[in-house]
């Protein structure tokens, strides 16, 4: 009895300390979403916290009227789109092959590999290599860099190593190739860890905005990341010009707080929906039995 109850106690601490962490999450949002709705007066006097005061929806229609903002949007939805696809196709074609005992020189090529994850060229040196290679200010400079993590390619092939070698053996006495043994067996059973690795690859895609800076200065490639950094580089001038009576006090507030809302939320609203394959595919493709 005394057991069971020690275990109750530590299970009301756990749901405590999860039920902190969940609120220290959610109050910078609702923070945020309460100054994007409220009137600038509010704002000015900084009386809103966690609820709107004086509804006010212009900083929403400034961003969803300016087409500069709609097309910074569908323009990273697709660059998301393709750079996950891509990015798994890579990671799978990688830890494939890693998982076959007979391969030859599979332990040279997971020492090389795993070195990349401990050091990096650097800015400059990465600068260079891009311009050498031409990709400066188009569409694959925000693709090819970015589009394997070797930490990613990891949780693969631990997943991949979790399938019975029976279904492989099974397949090739069949007469399968190794490109259709992946294609019929491991990337089906695989659907849990695609997941996981595609909401990786997709949050880290829509949040970056660094390569863009450092690579890109057609604006119409900027992704909507950079478009916000921008913008919020340059609040303090449109806040200068507020106070010279150019623009409405307490507009810029509101319309930082509404475009850090149109960039978040789309990303936010995926994660139900992965939810499930998502824990289940970190913890399968982390135990090995």
């Amino acid at each position: 009895m005394i057991k069971l109850n020690k275990v109750k106690v530590g299970d009301w601490i756990f749901v405590i300390i999860c039920v902190l962490v969940s609120i220290c999450c959610l109050v910078p949002m609702l923070n945020l979403l309460a100054r994007s709705l409220s009137g600038t007066d509010f704002l000015i006097r900084r009386e809103v916290y966690l609820l709107p005061k004086g509804i006010n929806i212009e900083a929403y229609k400034t961003v969803l009227g300016d087409p500069k903002y709609i097309k910074a949007f569908f323009w990273t939805v697709l660059l998301t789109v393709v750079c996950t696809v891509f990015s798994l196709t890579m990671t799978t074609l990688c830890a494939y092959p890693l998982i076959f005992p007979n391969l030859k020189g599979r332990s040279v090529i997971n020492i090389f590999i795993t070195i990349t994850m401990f050091f990096n060229a650097g800015t400059i040196p990465n600068y260079l290599l891009m311009k050498s290679l031409g990709l400066l200010d188009t569409p694959w400079v925000l693709i090819l860099p970015g589009c394997m993590s070797v930490y990613n390619m990891i949780i693969m092939r631990s997943f991949f190593y979790g399938i019975p070698d029976s279904l492989r053996e099974s397949a090739e006495m069949d007469g399968a190739s190794y490109f259709r043994i992946l294609v019929s067996i491991y990337v089906p059973l695989s659907k849990p860890v695609l997941a996981t690795l595609a909401l990786f690859y997709a949050v880290g895609r829509w949040n970056g905005y660094s390569d863009a800076l450092m690579y890109v200065t057609d604006k119409d490639l900027y992704p909507l990341q950079l478009l916000l950094y921008n913008i919020l580089n340059n609040i303090n001038s449109v806040e200068v010009a507020a106070q010279e009576g150019f623009s409405t006090p307490g507009l810029s507030e509101s319309l930082k707080a509404a475009i850090v809302m149109f960039s978040t939320v789309p990303i936010l609203l995926i994660y139900p929906w992965l939810q499930k394959y998502f824990i289940h595919g970190v913890t399968l493709g982390a135990v090995k039995e």
